[in-house]
């Protein structure tokens, strides 16, 4: 993890972070694995607490990340260049939060300096979570939450 004393993503816009620094801001709470419902009349995106086969939802993060995008092709990866287009993203989302000029949380683990700090403060999805083997894809509804922000 990058030193919490760098504030990289204070200093440059996201499109010149280098990889490490992009992989750093993510703060591991789990939301972009869930499975999301759009509306589709006014684009309002409902998250469900329904997580993507490789969301480890005891322990928290992807169980293949590094083959991700090709164990899952609906996977999204997130990047730099597209980051405006995932508004489906989280308010808490740090990739969000930069781009909107805001400041990360507290409980960032490049702020707090602690990876669990992000689980502690009650922002993951660590350990509330359905594999999505365990539900119906018809009724995904049933499983929207709002997630405390």
């Amino acid at each position: 993890m990058i030193a919490q004393t760098s504030d990289f993503w204070q200093r440059r816009p996201l499109a010149e972070l280098s990889e490490e620094e992009w992989e750093s801001l993510c703060d591991g709470c789990g939301k972009c694995c869930l499975h999301k419902l759009e509306d589709e009349d006014t684009d309002e995106v409902y998250y469900t607490c329904v997580a993507c086969r490789y969301l480890d939802g005891e322990a928290g993060g992807c169980k293949d990340y590094t083959n991700r995008l090709n164990n899952v092709p609906e996977c999204i990866d997130l990047k730099p260049q597209n980051i405006a287009d995932f508004h489906w993203l989280p308010k808490t989302c740090a990739y969000r939060l930069v781009a909107e000029g805001k400041p990360l949380q507290a409980w960032h683990p490049l702020i707090s300096g602690d990876p669990e700090s992000v689980h502690r403060a009650g922002i993951s999805v660590r350990g509330r979570v359905y594999a999505e083997h365990q539900v119906p894809e018809d009724d995904l509804e049933e499983y929207i939450v709002h997630w405390v922000e």
